[in-house]
């Protein structure tokens, strides 16, 4: 493997070589993507380059030479300083032993069994505190683990009435856009894709709040199907624009915002880190309609690990 067999990444390729030749190598890098688009070759290439003994270096690019004991290790995945850890989904058809394929490629096995975008914020925010950059990391967490789940079931019931209203408008939508923005994106992203799709078969639509005034606006009509969360991160005004907007042209829009909801003992300086997690409470409560009103199991695939592709 060598920076060459990594297809596209072109720019993440430039950055991390960069730091490599000006000696300025961050204390930790977050590669984050869907599955199977070359975070593990892109990681692993660039654990290769940092420890390699004999680098060659070509203008701006600076290539592992392939040939060391160093690269050797690397590549045999040996290397004392190069440590695998996955986190592998857990739950019904899920191999998350010691003894799965993956877990023995592992220095380190983290099982989690639900919400990918809590994982990986956790994750990212113990490496922003390990580096000095999250000064209220551990006052953070310590609200986390007195009143997170409390108030995401005083959520849950809340927002019940209306996921059912939600439910009842849209089970049979023929398209429906989701418009967020900030720390919500990815799991809009993740929701339109991988719930509203693949688990309800309706099919959907995710844009960022910014990229909403850049197209999108041009098909919103009085019966377009557009549902915008609304956080309260740094971002919250990119959603409150489209939020603003769509009442003058559309007719079947609808704004979930999390101030909505109180989430007790979460102080306000948090609330926008875990906008997402509250958003995902409410959608949960939707998804338990739909699939209730349309008779459609949510587990039910007709694709999906079920054809060859």
């Amino acid at each position: 493997m060598s920076w060459e067999n990594i297809l596209s990444h072109e720019r993440a390729k430039k950055i991390l070589q960069r730091a490599i030749l000006e000696d300025k190598i961050a204390s930790a890098y977050l590669l984050w993507g869907l599955e199977g688009i070359g975070k593990d070759s892109l990681a692993l290439e660039f654990a290769k380059t940092v420890n390699c003994l004999n680098p060659i270096i070509r203008k701006d690019e600076i290539i592992a030479c392939d040939n060391c004991r160093s690269c050797k290790q690397a590549k045999a995945l040996t290397h004392p300083n190069i440590q695998l850890i996955y986190s592998l989904p857990s739950g019904k058809g899920s191999d998350t032993t010691s003894e799965s394929p993956l877990a023995k490629l592992s220095d380190r096995l983290i099982s989690y069994p639900h919400n990918e975008q809590l994982k990986l914020f956790m994750f990212a925010h113990r490496l922003m505190y390990r580096n000095g950059e999250f000064k209220d990391y551990e006052r953070f967490y310590k609200e986390l683990d007195a009143h997170l789940a409390d108030a995401f079931v005083d959520t849950s019931k809340r927002a019940d009435a209306f996921a059912l209203a939600f439910a009842e408008k849209h089970k049979d939508d023929p398209l429906h856009y989701y418009v967020s923005a900030g720390n919500h994106f990815g799991a809009n992203y993740s929701y339109a894709m991988c719930y509203v799709e693949e688990q309800h078969w309706i099919r959907s639509k995710s844009i960022h709040a910014s990229e909403f005034f850049h197209g999108t606006l041009e098909v919103i009509d009085r019966d377009t199907n557009v549902t915008v969360f609304v956080g309260e991160d740094e971002e919250r005004p990119l959603a409150e624009r489209v939020a603003r907007f769509l009442p003058r042209v559309c007719a079947r829009y609808t704004i979930i915002d999390t101030k909505d909801y109180p989430l007790k003992g979460i102080s306000p300086e948090f609330r926008g880190l875990i906008s997402y997690l509250v958003c995902h409470a409410v959608t949960e409560r939707i998804d338990a309609h739909i699939e209730k009103l349309n008779c459609h199991p949510m587990d039910i695939r007709r694709y999906y690990r079920r054809l060859d592709y």
